[in-house]
């Protein structure tokens, strides 16, 4: 059985990711791309779905774990009768390589360690054709199934069915290096790899890379994690930014919604990029923008909602079989069928980030400002269409409200770029628009009964997205009918503290009822009371938030507030990104640099 979500521990070379439990197994790895088939897959089913498991012998060791200084290189000590060690795990940054790299290192007494290791192709479709190598200075195996390979090297293993385990025993001032490699199945095993220069280099980029962090006030290493969380989710061939590192880890346990979210959501990595440009990161900034270009450059009513880390379009939705699901929580998806939705909100998410990345110093170029006013005039050809919404929704397309505020936005920084900027485009054209949108939000999507926005036109209901007007400039974050708002919002969506997306029992989605508390909503909330003079009830709920991250920072989509355990996907940027934000808010009003806003 795979650990609680918030038992495993990230590392990445911004390739890929690997989840380590805190009982030594690496449960999940795809390989050589996030979005690659799985080789190690137990997080999804057990361990006959491949791990590799190293551990101390002793089942009564005590582990406690860390990051070395600000990177992704996991340091976890454990302590037995016999001894302690340390065991170093990293993914060595920028070798060309898909490496993965186990360091044991003895500090006191003598520990004997076992490893475990089962190695399963393609989501556990493939058991591999494993063979020793011979010969040499270095122990190992090699296994090979269709187009993968994997080399492993450091120690002897023996088979039994169809695991390959092994023992030593290390002693204070001893070290054992431990490695693996992806390779092409149709070329030759590389070398090992460089231990003592991987780590070094690794450490020293993921540390150069946080020490550029631009933060004051309170919360600062919740930020740096966050802020290094959204990086170890950027493909670094391509800038592409997934949502989380893994797929179909339930929302709601025996539910059905379990997604795949090793992809690029353009709402999701546009929110990635204001939160990056917020800390000085322009040049992630600039990477992200040329991944957009490249992925949505075409006919713009071609546009996607999501891409692969690459671009890719074709994100078809199906169930993997071969994977029960984490503790029997199925269907296990790969791809995702949103890819085929028209989202309204997601052009003015774009046309916001690339509106701050042009604020921050980002110059345009002859193709960027084209295709934003491509996206422009797409709006003006979509604009009175229904959406499936922000929550990707499977039943029917509705009026949202904050997808139609997005359409907005969209509008009102395109008119900024021309009249603020400089650049060229119809912007009294623009203004009719997105002034007829706003007339009518306030007539539609604001019911005078309720007193507040609803989730769609004619809903009579409330959902956490609207508290994203204010952020988007659409109102003041104290304007009373987004007071009102907020009101409601408190009353119908707050669950054990914590705030629902929406209420799943309304049947809007077209899926059963039941979910938990999406951490990105409460991180909004946080937000909304620090710009709106409530700044305790802010810290309050901070507090209680950043007390969710698990033991070396991270968060997933959701949490159970009845138990405290993590709930979906992760690392979910989208949780963390919303941490930053609320952070930002309560450190500006601290700093008393509270948002302003002047109506449009």
């Amino acid at each position: 059985m795979p650990q609680n979500i918030e038992d495993y521990a990230l590392i990445s070379d911004c390739q890929t990711a690997a989840l380590v439990a805190r009982d030594g197994s690496i449960d999940w790895l795809c390989l050589p791309r996030y979005d690659s088939p799985s080789v190690f897959g137990a997080l999804l089913g057990d361990e006959s779905h491949g791990r590799w498991k190293l551990a101390p012998t002793d089942e009564s060791a005590v582990a406690s774990r860390r990051y070395l200084n600000h990177s992704f290189v996991l340091v976890t000590r454990w302590v037995t009768h016999d001894g302690e060690v340390e065991v170093t795990e990293f993914m060595p940054l920028r070798d060309g390589r898909a490496d993965l790299v186990r360091r044991v290192s003895g500090v006191r007494g003598t520990v004997e360690m076992t490893a475990d290791v089962r190695f399963r192709f393609g989501y556990a479709t493939a058991v591999p054709w494993v063979r020793q190598l011979s010969g040499g200075k270095h122990h190992g195996i090699k296994a090979v199934a269709g187009p993968d390979a994997i080399v492993m090297r450091g120690m002897s293993l023996r088979a039994s069915d169809h695991a390959h385990t092994g023992t030593f025993s290390i002693s204070e001032g001893e070290t054992v290096d431990l490695t693996m490699t992806w390779y092409p199945s149709h070329l030759r095993a590389p070398e090992a790899p460089n231990v003592d220069r991987g780590l070094q280099r690794t450490t020293q980029w993921w540390t150069d890379w946080a020490s550029r962090v631009t933060h004051e006030g309170a919360y600062y290493d919740e930020v740096i994690r966050s802020l290094l969380v959204l990086r170890a989710l950027t493909y670094e061939e391509t800038g592409g930014i997934v949502a989380a590192a893994t797929t179909s880890l339930p929302e709601q346990f025996g539910g059905e919604r379990n997604w795949d979210y090793r992809y690029v959501w353009l709402r999701d990595a546009s929110l990635t990029l204001e939160a990056l440009l917020l800390h000085s990161y322009t040049d992630e900034a600039a990477g992200w923008r040329a991944w957009l270009l490249r992925a949505i450059a075409g006919d713009p009513a071609d546009v996607q909602i999501m891409y692969g880390i690459a671009g890719e379009r074709d994100l078809a939705e199906k169930d993997i079989t071969s994977l029960p699901g984490y503790r029997g929580a199925s269907p296990v998806r790969v791809g995702n069928a949103a890819v085929e939705q028209f989202q309204s909100d997601v052009v003015g998410e774009v046309m916001v980030a690339l509106d701050k990345a042009r604020k921050a110093g980002l110059e345009e170029t002859d193709f960027s400002w084209p295709l934003q006013r491509a996206l422009v005039q797409f709006v003006q050809q979509t604009w009175d269409k229904p959406d499936q919404g922000i929550w990707e929704i499977r039943g029917p397309a509705q009026y949202f409200t904050q997808g139609r505020v997005m359409v907005w936005a969209a509008l009102d920084r395109a008119i900024s770029a021309v009249r603020d900027d400089g650049l060229d485009g119809p912007a009294d054209e623009w203004e009719i628009l997105r002034d007829r949108i706003r007339d009518e939000i306030e007539e539609k999507g604001f019911d005078t009964e309720l007193g507040s926005y609803t989730q769609h036109y004619g809903s009579g209901t409330v959902d956490a997205s609207l508290l994203q007007l204010p952020q988007v400039g659409y109102c003041a974050y104290d304007d009373p009918r987004m007071l009102s708002t907020v009101a409601v919002i408190e009353r119908e969506l707050m669950a054990d503290g914590l705030l629902l997306r929406y209420r799943t029992e309304h049947n809007v989605d077209g899926l059963p009822p039941g979910e938990n508390p999406f951490l990105a909503c409460s991180f909004w909330l946080v937000e909304q009371y620090a710009f709106s003079g409530r700044l305790d009830d802010a810290r309050e709920l901070m507090d209680r938030l950043v007390g969710y991250c698990n033991d070396v920072g991270m968060l997933s989509e959701e949490i159970d507030p009845r138990t405290g355990h993590h709930v979906g996907n992760t690392p979910q940027a989208f949780s963390h990104l919303t941490l930053l934000r609320a952070a930002d808010a309560i450190s500006k009003v601290e700093q008393g640099r509270s948002e302003t806003f002047t109506p449009r």
